[in-house]
């Protein structure tokens, strides 16, 4: 079995450490504070006595005040690990606004954050071969419509042509897993069914018995900044370079039953 290494153990990539543990694989990850079951970011010598054994290495960790801090602190000792695999969680965000058109991976980068889109390109070309993973928004156990519905933080906007699309996290880990034996490359990993965000609130709602929230102006609902910059670009993101070269098909292809496999039995 394979020894990865994953800098930055967050949402996706404590699932991924967990599916590929659960293979026999070895699975060792950074933290910011070092906590018992990782390696702290800033201990380089831990980091690159990792880095010499792993068979696969893994960044989950987005650009931090304009810059990727992966790349600058690893990225020259990455480039020419003995690693016979490299990935990087990107973001569908790098595409920008498409006026709610499908976009693929030969889609211009133009998005709003320059230092995300340096970075999407940068991995790309750290070494010979890089796996890049544009991902849209993620869900999945804890972190989903339903708890945001049980903690009443969800809105209804008033933009009907607004369209999203997502990805459930068991589905990111099965598509890194899948590009282990497939080519490196660029690949969108997202569902089958881009769809506005008020069809998962209603969805939600109804399954959780749950009243359903106002429709309200972006002004009406008074998100913050961040939030607002979520309805500020619209597309629809196409899956099709991960099912045709990697083999990989989402379990779950649509919200429905994303949000379905959340409900316990």
């Amino acid at each position: 079995m394979g020894q990865m290494l994953i800098f930055g153990m967050g949402y996706a990539a404590s699932h991924l450490a967990d599916r590929l543990r659960a293979r026999g694989w070895e699975v060792s990850g950074t933290t910011q504070d070092g906590r018992s079951d990782s390696i702290a970011f800033a201990d380089d010598t831990a980091v690159l006595t990792a880095m010499r054994s792993a068979t696969h290495i893994l960044s989950s960790v987005p650009p931090v005040a304009g810059a990727d801090p992966v790349l600058a602190r690893y990225g020259d000792a990455i480039a020419v690990a003995p690693a016979t695999w490299t990935g990087y969680l990107s973001s569908t965000g790098v595409y920008g606004d498409a006026r709610g058109a499908w976009v693929d991976e030969s889609a211009p980068i133009k998005g709003r954050r320059a230092d995300r889109n340096a970075a999407d390109k940068a991995w790309q070309h750290l070494r010979g071969e890089v796996s890049v993973f544009r991902l849209p928004g993620i869900y999945g156990p804890g972190r989903s419509i339903l708890d945001r519905i049980g903690e009443g933080r969800v809105h209804r906007i008033d933009l009907p042509d607004q369209l999203f699309s997502r990805v459930h996290v068991d589905d990111i880990a099965s598509g890194v897993i899948a590009s282990f034996k497939g080519p490196a490359g660029v690949y969108n990993l997202a569902d089958d069914e881009p769809c506005h965000q008020n069809r998962l609130v209603e969805w939600g709602c109804a399954m959780l018995g749950a009243p359903l929230p106002p429709l309200q102006t972006l002004a009406e609902a008074g998100l913050s900044p961040a939030a607002r910059a979520f309805y500020a670009e619209n597309r629809r993101v196409a899956n099709g370079k991960a099912k045709r070269l990697l083999g990989w098909a989402p379990r779950y292809p649509s919200f429905r039953e994303g949000l379905a496999s959340l409900i316990p039995d």
